[in-house]
């Protein structure tokens, strides 16, 4: 039976695989930032610095996730359109989004600036931690204007399925970004110690520089130019901004419903202690790694969903999502096993503060259970976002993550003083939710797909 299943579905997995794995390193990049912060001030600035980062990142990946979703609407109308072999309106398509991201980086920065930097002082945190935390969120803040210019150009060249370039500019900015860092941090060559607001210059610099190598790539390189003929700064109109918005915004939405429920755990274990805060960091920094391995399977999945619906080819469709379910469940499946027999060696990556390393062991076993509903979650938001699919799925994140995971967390870590543990076991179930219910939803609707083309053949 597996083999007649393997044969079945073998050409998607390969065609799969091979879309997916250079969005997989770059959409990494986007953790790989946070983990790289979390790391050099874990070892060159001491545990109050560390709870510092994992402060920010809570608040600050709400934020990029808005940004991010946003940014994904562009995707799957371009892989639609692509299908349909109409390459002027991917120009055009492109130049509403670039206008829509940059609107959104500033808007983004704006709230950052007077909104999170004020909100941080009341949210019942150590000043301390609040002390060092804000030059870094400044700094992160303004981050996410470049951020959004390399997006726009990362999600169109995805969209037509060339996904390498964004991969190696990622991989060389995350390593600027990390030297960088250390540099700052420590005060070296002559530069004073910053602490963590070094590893916030940094991020800005290696965004800065990756928005401008990344749009140069698309304006000069002869793969783009059929495309880009209809590309205009001054190229907008309201139906095609409207398009993106419809899918970017339900997108945004379902990222920022399952960003601020841990960012909100988060806040929670903040009240708890400084320790705790700092052990969450470790460990969910360590599952946002392979919830981002999971997300660029996720948007393999939107690009070749889109693209068999542009073609009209169904049947390819749902099977091809089936594939993509096949292989996180594989994949996550592996990094579940990881999680739990690494988990008293893995947080030593970050410190050796041994109280932050035994509470952080005792997370990373919560986190391989959660490891399967993460990453089918994720890849069912990315199947149904290609089929444009964004808004039952986006009310099913809502209700998963605040109407039970939240709660659940704040009733078993707070009320019943389970302490960080009781929150990760509510956050858990919210997942386990999401998982179910969009697996259910992409049943329903890949299966009427196919079911109303067979029957007007």
């Amino acid at each position: 039976m597996l083999s007649s299943l393997y044969a079945k579905y073998k050409p998607y997995y390969s065609d799969n695989l091979r879309l997916a794995m250079p969005i997989v390193v770059s959409q990494l990049g986007h953790t790989i930032v946070h983990l790289a912060d979390s790391v050099i001030v874990g070892h060159f600035a001491g545990t109050i610095q560390l709870a510092a980062v994992s402060l920010v990142n809570s608040l600050f990946m709400l934020v990029m996730v808005l940004g991010l979703g946003i940014s994904y609407g562009l995707t799957p109308l371009i892989a639609q359109e692509n299908g349909r072999k109409n390459q002027e309106e991917c120009g055009r398509l492109l130049s509403n989004s670039l206008l829509i991201n940059f609107i959104m980086g500033i808007l983004l920065y704006t709230f950052v600036h007077f909104g999170t930097l004020l909100i941080i002082d009341h949210i019942g945190q150590s000043p301390e931690v609040v002390a060092y935390a804000k030059p870094y969120l400044s700094y992160l803040g303004l981050s996410i204007i470049p951020l959004m210019i390399f997006q726009t150009f990362k999600q169109f060249t995805e969209g037509l399925g060339f996904t390498k370039q964004a991969m190696f500019i990622s991989i060389w900015g995350n390593l600027l970004n990390i030297i960088l860092g250390i540099i700052f941090v420590k005060g070296m060559f002559g530069i004073a110690p910053m602490g963590v607001k070094g590893v916030g210059l940094s991020t800005l610099i290696d965004r800065t520089l990756m928005a401008v190598v990344m749009s140069f790539y698309v304006f000069k390189s002869v793969n783009f130019k059929k495309y880009l003929r209809t590309f205009s700064f001054t190229l907008i109109d309201k139906v095609r901004s409207m398009k993106i918005l419809k899918i970017g915004a339900p997108v945004a939405l379902q990222y920022s419903f399952e960003i601020s429920a841990f960012s909100g755990a988060a806040i929670l274990t903040g009240t708890i202690g400084a320790i705790p805060q700092a052990a969450h960091q470790v460990s969910i920094n360590l599952a946002s790694i392979t919830y981002m391995l999971a997300s660029g399977i996720a948007s393999a999945a939107t690009i070749k969903t889109g693209t068999y619906l542009g073609k009209n080819n169904l049947l390819d469709l749902r099977r091809s999502a089936i594939a993509s379910y096949h292989v996180i469940i594989a994949f996550m499946s592996v990094t579940a096993i990881f999680f739990i027999c690494a988990n008293t060696i893995l947080p030593f990556i970050y410190t050796e503060d041994l109280q932050v390393v035994q509470i952080a062991a005792q997370l990373l076993i919560i986190a391989g259970f959660f490891q399967l509903f993460d990453g089918t979650q994720v890849v069912g938001l990315g199947v149904l976002r290609g089929i444009g699919d964004v808004n039952v799925p986006t009310f099913i994140t809502f209700v998963a993550y605040w109407i039970i995971g939240i709660p659940l967390a704040y009733f078993l870590g707070i009320t019943l003083n389970m302490g960080v543990n009781g929150i990760w076991y509510g956050l858990t179930f919210g997942l386990l939710t999401a998982s179910f219910l969009l697996f259910f939803r992409f049943q329903k609707k890949t299966k009427a797909l196919v079911s109303h083309t067979a029957l007007h053949v």
